[in-house]
């Protein structure tokens, strides 16, 4: 269980900041960079929720947890020794959930015929800012995964991925299931 009865510690004023097994890293480390932009994006569904209800608003609800177990993941590296407690994973089972709620959302979408534009909905908007942000969060952690001195779990791969995925449909599914997107129209202002 968490907590927090002191929000400020001093100790990051010198650019540095704890990683859940207590080791410092700078703060501008790729590893605090990858689990800052899971935040962000965490943040960014946040807003789209203030535009949201229903199903949707709780599919979000539920990944905005994940976002904080993916973070306590990303912020607990594989150690030579064993910690004296079990780090939180993001597992198989989160990824799945989220390919279930895309096909549930995706069902009563036509067919895209070109690329859609962010905006539409105030929902919709606020949800292609979570995925760009989402995608973000992803490229840093394949970043991460690639150096020989890291390592990111697959699971939390997918999660990213699978999230960009989700939030995608799920900006189609706030603009009256697709009805309201605003679809590009290759070289209309030329």
């Amino acid at each position: 269980m968490v907590k927090l009865n002191r929000i400020y510690t001093r100790t990051g004023d010198k650019g540095t900041t704890a990683l859940a097994d207590g080791q410092r890293r700078s703060k501008a480390d790729l590893r605090i960079e990858t689990y800052g932009t899971v935040d962000e994006t965490n943040a960014c569904i946040g807003m789209a929720r203030l535009h949201t209800e229903g199903r949707l608003d709780a599919m979000l609800g539920a990944i905005q947890n994940d976002l904080f177990d993916l973070g306590a993941d990303l912020a607990t590296p594989p150690t030579p020794e064993p910690l004296p407690y079990e780090p939180l994973r993001i597992v198989a089972s989160q990824v799945e959930r989220l390919e279930r709620d895309i096909d549930a959302l995706n069902e009563p979408i036509a067919p895209l015929k070109s690329f859609v534009l962010p905006g539409g909905s105030p929902a919709s908007a606020a949800l292609h800012l979570a995925r760009t942000v989402c995608r973000r969060a992803e490229r840093l952690a394949v970043s991460l995964a690639a150096r020989a001195d890291e390592s990111v779990s697959p699971e939390s791969l997918r999660y990213l991925n699978r999230l960009s995925d989700f939030l995608f449909v799920a900006s189609r599914a706030a603009n009256a299931d697709g009805a309201d997107d605003v679809l590009w129209v290759p070289g209309a202002n030329r």
